[in-house]
C-alpha cells in the first residue's frame, strides 16, 4: 500500500491518479475527506499532520509512502508537519518514502534554508529508504492568476522577470510513482525542471496564447509585495529571504533529469496551459430572460 501524503495538492493528486491507473493499491491522506474527489481506486482517508492518531490509522499497512507538507516556512519554530509524517511514516513500518523538497535543498543560509535543511534531514536520518525531489517552480502557481484573469485581461504578478525552468506538477507525481513503484533512485535526491527557462511574463504571454487572449502584466514594485506579504501575517524574517531570492537565478537551467527518468521529456508550459485552459475561463453569463 502507497500512502499519498497532500493529496488534494497538484502533486499529490496527480500522484494517487497516477497510481490507481497503474492498478497500485493507493491511499490518500487529506485533511478534507468528504470533499475530495479522486478515481476509482483511490482509498480516500482523514489525515492531518497536527494529530497523531490521525496520521496513525493513515500509514496502518503501508510500506511505502509520499510524503510533502504546506506548512509554510517560519509559521513556526521548526517543521513540525514533515517531522509527524517522517515519524507516523516511521511508526506504521513503512520501508520506503519518496519527499517533495525544494529545488536547493535548504542550502540557503536563511530561515527557509534552515526549515527544508530540517524537513530533508528528518528523512535522510530516518532507518528508511529515501529519495529526495527538488523541482523547480510549478507552471501550476500561474493558477494564482486565475481570478483576475477570469475578471479581465490585467495580471499583476510580483517578481515576473524572475526566470526559472518551470515543471508541470504531472511530471513531478510521473517520477514519484516511478520511483514508489520500481525501487529505482534509493538514497538519492533529484533535482528537476521542466523544458525551457520562462519568467513568469513569459508564461502569461503562452497563456494568453492558449486562450486566445491578450493579456497584460503589471509587475508590483517590490516594496509593495513586501508590505502585502506582511500584511498578510508572512513573517518578516520569509518575507526578507523571498525578496533577497529575486536576484538570483536559481532553477533558471533545463536538467535532463525528467527525460532520462520517464524515457520522455517534460511537459511544456504550452502544453500545460493548453490542458488548463478551463481554470482561467471567466463564468458563464446568465441568461437575463
Amino acid at each position: 500500500m502507497i500512502v499519498v501524503t497532500g493529496a488534494t495538492g497538484h502533486v499529490g493528486s496527480a500522484l494517487a491518479a497516477q497510481l490507481a491507473a497503474s492498478r497500485e493499491p493507493v491511499r490518500a491522506m487529506t485533511r478534507r475527506p468528504n470533499a475530495a474527489t479522486f478515481p476509482p481506486g483511490v482509498e480516500v482517508v482523514y489525515g492531518d499532520a497536527e494529530d497523531r492518531a490521525s496520521l496513525d490509522m493513515a500509514f496502518r499497512g503501508a510500506d511505502r509512502a509520499f510524503l510533502m507538507s504546506a506548512q509554510a516556512p517560519g509559521s513556526a519554530e521548526h517543521p513540525t508537519q514533515d517531522l509527524a509524517l517522517v515519524e507516523a511514516a516511521r511508526r506504521a513500518g513503512v520501508h520506503q518514502v519518496v519527499k517533495l523538497s525544494v529545488y536547493d535543498g535548504g542550502e540557503t543560509d536563511d530561515i527557509i534554508g534552515a526549515w527544508h535543511r530540517e524537513a530533508e534531514a528528518a528523512v535522510t536520518a530516518s532507518t528508511m529508504e529515501w529519495t529526495l525531489l527538488r523541482p523547480g517552480r510549478f507552471m501550476s502557481n500561474a493558477l494564482q492568476w486565475a481570478s483576475e484573469i477570469r475578471r479581465g485581461d490585467t495580471v499583476h504578478i510580483p517578481f515576473a522577470h524572475r526566470p526559472a525552468a518551470p515543471i508541470d506538477p504531472a511530471d513531478i507525481a510521473a517520477v514519484a510513482a516511478l520511483l514508489l513503484t520500481t525501487g529505482a533512485g534509493r538514497t538519492t535526491s533529484y533535482q528537476l525542471s521542466g523544458p525551457e527557462v520562462l519568467t513568469p511574463s513569459d508564461e502569461l504571454e503562452l497563456l494568453g496564447k492558449a486562450l486566445g487572449r491578450s493579456l497584460r502584466l503589471i509587475e508590483p514594485y517590490v516594496e509593495a509585495t513586501r508590505a502585502g506579504m506582511l500584511a498578510g501575517g508572512m513573517p518578516a524574517a520569509v518575507v526578507d529571504a523571498i525578496v533577497a531570492r529575486v536576484g538570483g537565478i536559481e532553477g533558471a537551467v533545463v536538467l535532463p533529469t525528467v527525460t532520462h527518468l520517464l524515457g520522455r521529456p517534460p511537459a511544456t508550459f504550452s502544453t500545460w496551459a493548453t490542458a488548463h485552459a478551463a481554470a482561467f475561463a471567466p463564468p458563464p453569463k446568465e441568461d437575463a430572460r
